[in-house]
């Protein structure tokens, strides 16, 4: 009879330990999935496509403040800094392709590379690029542009700021938007540079309020190295005034004229189709917030 009692006290004592075995089962299973879910999750991150938001307006109109965009890592090959931290053993860059004049490109900041910057790709190796009386020059011939508007805009600190707008038409037939405050501000005069072999010039298309390659002892040319990737599409767009998980309140910020807008650069013919019949109103500028 105690035998059997103590049996019985034996077999209840397993079953109680049982539900605790099931639970560290399933929560090994939980933090196995987390951990191939995070590393899915970096490597997409790293080798395809990884996702940026733009805090300032140096990129208007082309770029607003509440953008989020995919940078598309493939389009240049790799470099370390393709990947987070910088931490991969790759010298130089592997499976290069020259970026293209014109394009908008997402790079870490030479002077710190803990930090990353967006803007247009304007000079290439051995190009010759200068600014004078706001106008640019790339190897000694005048950039065309054409006035589109003037009217205000809303800057970083969301003061009023009259801007004209122009279409630029760069030397490979890329034309996009241009803000220029006037033709006369701290950036609108600079030395006659010459990009480096293995490096590139970057302007912001915000001409007046974007620290750029004209800036040398801060951005200067871009090394090939430097650069993360092309700036492809808009996957989300807010106003500003309300985070990407802020859900309760995209109803009244989210840009939906923004949504999976392309970044591509166009060419004259590509952008004469797109806008055709399509006049701004007086006093407006195309991106205003």
């Amino acid at each position: 009879m105690v035998e059997e009692t103590q049996q019985k006290t034996e077999n209840q004592q397993e079953q109680d330990k049982e539900p605790v075995l099931v639970e560290k089962g399933e929560m090994g299973e939980f933090i196995k999935t987390a951990l191939i879910a995070v590393v899915i999750a970096l490597v997409i991150r790293s080798v395809f496509f990884e996702p940026f938001n733009i805090p300032s307006g140096s990129m208007k109109p082309t770029l607003l403040v509440g953008d989020y965009l995919f940078v598309n890592k493939p389009a240049y090959g790799y470099s370390r800094y393709s990947f987070p931290l910088g931490i991969a053993p790759i010298e130089q860059r592997i499976w290069a392709k020259e970026p293209k004049r014109g394009d908008v490109v997402v790079f870490a900041l030479p002077t710190e590379t803990g930090i990353d910057y967006i803007k247009r790709v304007i000079g290439l190796p051995g190009d010759t690029i200068q600014v004078l009386r706001g106008r640019l020059f790339i190897n000694g011939e005048m950039v065309e542009r054409r006035l589109v508007d003037s009217g205000d805009i809303l800057d970083d600190r969301g003061n009023p700021q009259q801007v004209t707008e122009y279409i630029e038409r760069l030397p490979n037939g890329v034309v996009h938007s241009i803000y220029e405050v006037s033709d006369y501000e701290q950036l609108d005069n600079t030395d006659l540079y010459t990009v480096p072999e293995g490096h590139y010039f970057m302007m912001g298309d915000n001409r007046d309020n974007s620290q750029d390659s004209r800036v040398s002892n801060h951005v200067g040319p871009v090394p090939f190295e430097n650069i993360i990737g092309r700036a492809d599409f808009l996957f989300f767009s807010t106003n500003g005034h309300a985070g990407l998980l802020e859900f309760w309140k995209w109803p009244w910020t989210v840009r939906y004229n923004r949504l999976f807008m392309d970044i591509d650069p166009e060419t004259v013919e590509e952008a004469k189709a797109e806008k055709a019949g399509t006049e701004p109103e007086p006093g407006m500028i195309a991106g205003n917030e």
